[in-house]
């Protein structure tokens, strides 16, 4: 069976575990999760980057330098990954969903104004698929409002808008490790962001509602409870498997793009037949490969189409189901105006095994069969 996704290995992980280990420092913020920091930071031209458990985390810690209070309202697409929404109900903000474009999957900027209200605080758009949503167009209407902008980057590591990476342009930005993301800590993330007055702040998030960080660099000699915190430092192992990747970022980069571009030119046939449609990339954006998608006619064709893959020894998978739909959405938040695409287009994208360590022979398998597939209507 080809998985639709397996974690990056490069050979040199055990020699990198094996340095954490002789480091003797191996619950956070150690020689490993240093050297990552300040290697994104320059690669991605940030001030301030703060390795987390996840991206959860790190968009949780986004919810609290937002200076959110119950009632407050966050804008978001609802097609997105739980945590983009609970993060901020955390906060006991109030999620207020909007449609998507259906070219990019990403939160329609033409719908954000008309659902602001006086209850409104952040715009939280979802670069889809390492695709960049229109952030001029968003950060022109958060200034207008005085809003803050989150990014929610979890697919959008070395991807970029305009020659700025992406989680570097609104107030926060947050990114996924996770297994299934270009580059992984099996479980991690994290948070950038610009301003040097948010550095403090968190710090202290970060540190379990302490000042640890400012006692580590030797500026008081002793740390106590200041403030909310909760522990969303990642292991020395963790970060250690991730920067045997750093040091082959742009092979992997590279090698994910091959993939992507080959996916891209084997299945024009099938679009130019009008029976699958390609992902769109606008010239703003800059993708990162992160995934390879098509979409179909509805969501019965993609069924069986998940079947027919599946009986080929490849497994394809669809995504999100949108959140206004579950339980919680419908608690938890409200989704403003029509929903023209979000449910539509969601039932139609079926995503395709793409990762680092996928072999030549595994992707024309997967393309060929999709090729041959005999019930496209």
């Amino acid at each position: 069976m080809i998985d639709f996704n397996r974690p990056p290995v490069l050979g040199t992980e055990v020699e990198f575990f094996r340095k954490a280990l002789a480091s003797g420092r191996l619950c956070g913020d150690g020689p490993f999760t240093r050297y990552a920091s300040d290697w994104m930071k320059e690669r991605f031209s940030v001030r301030h980057c703060y390795l987390t458990t996840s991206c959860t985390s790190a968009l949780e810690m986004a919810s609290w330098l937002c200076d959110l209070e119950p009632g407050d309202e966050v804008i978001m697409p609802s097609y997105t990954f739980v945590s983009t929404a609970d993060a901020f109900v955390l906060r006991g903000a109030r999620i207020v969903f909007v449609d998507i474009d259906p070219k990019t999957m990403n939160i329609d900027p033409d719908r954000i104004e008309e659902a602001i209200t006086d209850r409104t605080r952040v715009i939280c758009p979802v670069h889809y698929a390492g695709v960049a949503c229109d952030m001029d167009r968003i950060l022109e209407i958060a200034r207008k409002h005085s809003l803050k902008v989150v990014e929610d980057a979890a697919q959008g590591v070395n991807a970029w808008y305009k020659g700025r990476a992406l989680g570097t342009i609104g107030d926060y930005g947050c990114y996924s490790f996770h297994e299934t993301k270009n580059y992984s800590m099996g479980e991690g993330g994290a948070i950038v962001f610009n301003r040097d007055e948010d550095q403090e702040r968190a710090e202290i998030v970060r540190e379990k509602g302490t000042d640890r960080s400012k006692f580590f660099r030797g500026q008081i000699d002793k740390y106590s409870w200041v403030g909310y915190g909760s522990s969303y430092l990642p292991s020395e192992l963790n970060v250690a498997y991730l920067c045997a990747q750093l040091e082959k970022f742009d092979e992997i980069n590279d090698r994910r793009l091959a993939i992507w571009d080959y996916y891209e030119e084997a299945l024009r046939p099938l679009a130019e037949k009008g029976l699958i449609e390609q992902p769109y990339v606008p010239e703003y954006a800059q993708h990162n490969a992160h995934m390879y998608y098509i979409k179909v006619r509805d969501l019965e064709t993609r069924t069986r189409l998940i079947r027919y893959m599946k009986a080929k020894n490849v497994l394809t998978v669809f995504h999100y189901v949108p959140l206004h739909s579950a339980k919680a959405g419908l608690e938890f938040g409200r989704f403003h105006g029509e929903d023209v695409y979000t449910t539509k287009e969601s039932e139609r994208l079926l995503r395709l095994p793409l990762f680092y360590n996928l072999t030549e022979e595994e992707m024309e398998h997967v393309a060929g069969s999709l090729l041959e597939y005999p019930d496209w209507i």
